[in-house]
C-alpha cells in the first residue's frame, strides 16, 4: 500500500475525543486534525467520522450525566455537534484544509436515490480537497440512541463501514481506546494476545466481543466487528487501533502491522 494515494475513512470514538468528565480534550483532537491534514497533504483522501456529540452536549450544558430521556439527549447532541464542528473548523484551517459538515439518518443511505445524491456529494466534496466531517443525525434520528427500533445505523462504528462502502473507500480505520482486536480481555486477563491480521470473521472471532466500552461512549468490540463485516463484504480493509497513538496512523496507511487488520474478502457466515 506504500506509496499508493488512497480514499480512507477514518472513525474516531468519543473515549479518544473527550476527557472523563466528558469535556473535549483539546490536545487529542489537535492531533487529529494534524494528523488527518498531513495525509490529505501526502495526497490521500479523508473522511472522518465522529462521535461525540452527545457527550459534549451533556457537558457544555452542565447536565450532571448522560440524559436518559430521548428529547433530551437529542438536545445534547444538537448542542455538542454545534461545539464540536466549530473547533473541527479552528483545528482543521490551522492546516489550511477545509472540513465540512455531513449529518445522517439511516433513511439517506437505505434509499437508493438518497444514498446516490449523498455519495455525489461526498465526491464534489472530496474533488475539492475537503474533509468530510461525519455524525449521525442524533438530533433528528433515534437509531443510535434510543434501542429497539428499525435502525440502519445504530452506531457509528457501522456508521462508518457505510459510508465507507458508499464512497469506495480503500481503507477504513477505526479509533479507539484499545489497541486492537485481543484474543481475551486484556483488562482481565494481562496476557491476552493482540490479533494482528484478521482474514475471516469465524465464530471464535465473533466470540471475542465484549461489551461497551466507557460510560461517554456506546460502541464496544461487537459494533467494531459488525463494522468489519460490512467492510470485509463490501471488498476493503479495516483496521482497529488507538486513538491515543494519532502518529499510527501514518504507518497504517502505509500497510504496517499495527492495531487489527480485518482484511477484504472472505466471510465466514
Amino acid at each position: 500500500m506504500e506509496g499508493k494515494k488512497q480514499r480512507i475513512v477514518v472513525k474516531v470514538g468519543t473515549s479518544t475525543l473527550t476527557h472523563d468528565s466528558g469535556s473535549l480534550d483539546l490536545r487529542s483532537m489537535e492531533r487529529l486534525a494534524r494528523t488527518l491534514a498531513d495525509l490529505h497533504g501526502l495526497g490521500h483522501e479523508i473522511i472522518l467520522v465522529s462521535s461525540g456529540a452527545i457527550a459534549v452536549g451533556t457537558e457544555s450544558l452542565g447536565l450532571p450525566e448522560r440524559p436518559r430521556e430521548l428529547r433530551m439527549k437529542q438536545a445534547a447532541a444538537a448542542v455538542g455537534q454545534c461545539r464540536m464542528m466549530h473547533i473541527y473548523d479552528k483545528l482543521f484551517a490551522e492546516y489550511n484544509q477545509s472540513v465540512a459538515q455531513i449529518l445522517l439518518t439511516g433513511d439517506d443511505v437505505d434509499n437508493p436515490d438518497r444514498a446516490e445524491h449523498l455519495r455525489g456529494t461526498f465526491s464534489a466534496l472530496l474533488s475539492m480537497g475537503v474533509i468530510p466531517v461525519v455524525n449521525e443525525n442524533d438530533s433528528v434520528s433515534s437509531a443510535e440512541i434510543e434501542t429497539g427500533h428499525h435502525k440502519v445505523l445504530g452506531d457509528n462504528d457501522t456508521l462508518s463501514a457505510i459510508v465507507a462502502g458508499l464512497c469506495r473507500a480503500d481503507l477504513l480505520i477505526l479509533l479507539s481506546d484499545i489497541d486492537g482486536l485481543y484474543d481475551a480481555d486484556p483488562k482481565v486477563h494481562p496476557e491476552a494476545r493482540l490479533l494482528h491480521q484478521v482474514a475471516e470473521l469465524t465464530p471464535e472471532i465473533l466470540e471475542m466481543a465484549g461489551g461497551a466500552g466507557t460510560w461517554r461512549g456506546t460502541g464496544g468490540m461487537a459494533t467494531k466487528l459488525s463494522a468489519a463485516r460490512v467492510a470485509m463484504t463490501s471488498g476493503f480493509d479495516m483496521v482497529i487501533t488507538n486513538g491515543a497513538k494519532m502518529e499510527n496512523l501514518y504507518g497504517i496507511v502505509e500497510g504496517q502491522d499495527i492495531g487489527t487488520r480485518f482484511i477484504a474478502g472472505r466471510i465466514t457466515q
